[in-house]
This record gives structure tokens, C-alpha cells and sequence, in this order.
């Protein structure tokens, strides 16, 4: 058995996490750490894992955490990079949730972050946990960057056509929704219902966070400057991102549908639906699957990919069992063959 342990199992991604986890045939959960409820049984923070998880909350303690085959940080950013290199010393997996391992330049990282890096020489070890991108990597690394939602949507989305050279990477858009999970299991005035209920908007659309990433991701596939106009949206659902991308095709559309199908053939976890078809995050919701879709409007020369995903599962806790699953040699698809939820 893996054993397993959490550190921040109170927010959203944490409690994913556990979900998750205390399902998993081949994975004990023997940490939880939370600063706030130290001392509280997790089932009686979180009853629906009554029976499944008895253990109490503690404390943040490298020794404990050591005694762990592998740690997920589903923490806010800049909290595993302050105990990754110990846990890493002592022979211990790393899966960080948060961002601080993700992007490679340190000084780009603080620029979007607002920090100092504390451990810069890590970042080059870290490899970033997309495993339909980098599952070789996955397999050999002790130190993992789980990549973000709105990056895991865009990129699935959009590396297909980048890979083979088939989209005009200068002008790349991506217009994307999420639902107020995304925005963490913190007490603030605009994750209210009654301030997100019947209403729609557009945030950070000078710059985002993930921006970096995403652009990181596609500049490595199309080994050259990308384009990318990225615009975040919050919408009044609580799990689910949307993304709309568009660009203008340089190659043959009737190659487009194959060539999804082709890439994500044998990605159980990427589901490209038939031409025409429109998913809907509802397909997806309490699942790790990625649904895509590719169309032509008026059969123009610009193309448009759409991509959903769970927010909290492929584009976090999932995606870091899919990881751990990789990285400890199990079946990828492990603890997470999960039928969406519906309606």
C-alpha cells in the first residue's frame, strides 16, 4: 500500500483529494494536515467520508510527512516550496497542486506570484504533471507540478493542432469559464451566491496567473514564440471549466477531426466527441475526463476547439492521482474510473 499524506486537507482540492483517495485500492491516508482544524477527526469535519477516513487533522510536520511514500500539497502557492526539498531528501514523492513548480523561469514566477521562490533550483527538477504531454517524464520524477484547470483545458485543446503545425500560433485566443470553486474554499464577498448567482463576468483580463503556464505549455510544443490572448471568466456553477479556443488554420480542415481522434486515441481520460457535437461540463462533472470538441463556422479558415473539464478533478486533485498512479507504476486510470455525475 502507498501511504499517502495531504497537506491543506480543508479547502476544496483537498477534500477532492480525499475523496479520491479513500476509494483508491492501493493507497492508505495516514496525513492530513490542517492548521485550523488540528486535532479533528476528518470524517467529522467532512461526514460524507464517515467510515472511510478516521484519522484527525494535524499539524504540518516534515517528520510525519516523511513517513509517507508520497505528499500532494493542495495548498495556496508558495507553502510547498517550502518543504518540498525536505520531504525530497528523504526519499519522499512530491505532487504539488499549487503553482509553484509549474513555470521554469523563477523571476517570471515571482513576477505573477509575488514572491520570491525559495528553492529556484527544484523548478528544473519538477516535471510538469500533464501526462497526455509528459507521461515518460511522469514515470522517473520524484517532484511533480500538477498543472492548473484552466491550463489543463487550453492545452488539450489547442496541442493537437500546434503539434503539427496546422495553426497560425501568432494569434492563438482562448476564452474560458469557471465555476466559484476554482476561486478556493476561502470566506470573501465574491464567491457569495448572492454575488455570483444570476450573473457572469470576465476577471484578470489584463493578465492572469496561468497565463504564463499556458503560454510555457504551447511555446515547448510549437518549439517557437506563441500568441495567446487568454480571458478567464467566473460563472454561477460551483465545478466546471469551459474553454472556447480559437485560430486560424494553415493546414487542411478535413485533417482536423482525424488528427484529435488520432492524438487521444488511447487517452482514456480525453474524450473527443464526434464532429458536430458541442460537450458540456455537465459530461464531465465529479469525473477526470476531458471532453473535445473540434468546429468550422461557415467553413472558414478559423477553427474553433472546445474543451471541458471538472475544474477540481482533471484540472486538480484527479489529475494528481493520475500522476501518482504513474509515478508509483500503477494503471494511470486507477481510483479514478468515475462516471460523470448527472444531472
Amino acid at each position: 500500500m502507498i501511504r499517502a499524506g495531504i497537506v491543506g486537507g480543508t479547502g476544496y482540492t483537498g477534500v477532492e483529494l480525499l475523496r479520491i483517495l479513500v476509494l483508491h485500492p492501493e493507497v492508505d491516508v495516514s496525513v492530513v494536515t490542517s492548521r485550523s482544524d488540528a486535532g479533528q477527526r476528518v470524517d467529522a469535519a467532512y461526514p460524507s467520508l464517515r467510515g472511510l477516513c478516521d484519522i484527525l487533522f494535524t499539524e504540518p510536520d516534515v517528520n510525519a510527512l516523511a513517513e509517507c511514500d508520497v505528499v500532494f500539497f493542495a495548498t495556496p502557492n508558495g507553502t510547498a516550496m517550502l518543504m518540498a526539498e525536505q520531504l525530497l531528501a528523504r526519499n519522499v514523492k512530491v505532487i504539488d497542486l499549487s503553482a509553484d513548480f509549474r513555470i521554469k523561469d523563477d523571476k517570471e514566477w515571482s513576477k505573477w506570484y509575488g514572491m520570491d521562490h525559495a528553492c529556484p533550483d527544484l523548478i528544473q527538477e519538477a516535471v510538469y504533471g500533464l501526462p497526455e504531454v509528459n507521461r515518460e517524464a511522469i514515470k522517473n520524477t520524484s517532484l511533480l507540478a500538477c498543472p492548473g484547470c484552466y491550463p489543463t483545458a487550453v492545452q488539450l485543446g489547442f496541442l493537437p493542432l500546434i503539434e503539427n503545425d496546422l495553426i497560425d500560433v501568432s494569434h492563438l485566443i482562448a476564452d474560458v469559464k469557471s465555476g466559484v470553486s476554482g476561486a478556493g474554499r476561502k470566506a470573501q464577498v465574491s464567491a457569495l451566491m448572492s454575488e455570483t448567482g444570476e450573473s457572469f463576468k470576465a476577471y484578470a483580463v489584463n493578465g492572469h496567473r496561468h497565463l504564463p503556464e499556458i503560454t510555457q505549455g504551447l511555446e515547448i510544443a510549437a518549439k517557437k514564440s506563441v500568441g495567446l490572448t487568454f480571458v478567464p471568466h467566473l460563472t454561477p456553477m460551483i465545478r466546471g471549466i469551459h474553454a472556447t479556443m480559437y485560430g486560424q488554420i494553415t493546414g487542411d480542415i478535413g485533417q482536423v477531426q482525424s488528427l484529435y481522434e488520432q492524438k487521444y486515441q488511447n487517452e482514456f481520460f480525453v474524450d473527443v466527441l464526434p464532429q458536430g457535437q458541442h460537450p458540456d461540463t455537465r459530461n464531465v462533472r465529479g469525473s477526470n475526463n476531458c471532453q473535445i470538441a473540434i468546429h468550422q463556422p461557415q467553413g472558414s479558415d478559423t477553427l474553433v476547439i472546445l474543451s471541458v473539464i471538472d475544474n477540481l478533478v482533471k484540472g486538480a486533485a484527479g489529475q494528481a492521482v493520475q500522476n501518482m498512479n504513474i509515478m508509483t507504476g500503477l494503471d494511470e486510470k486507477l481510483g479514478l474510473e468515475t462516471v460523470a455525475l448527472y444531472p
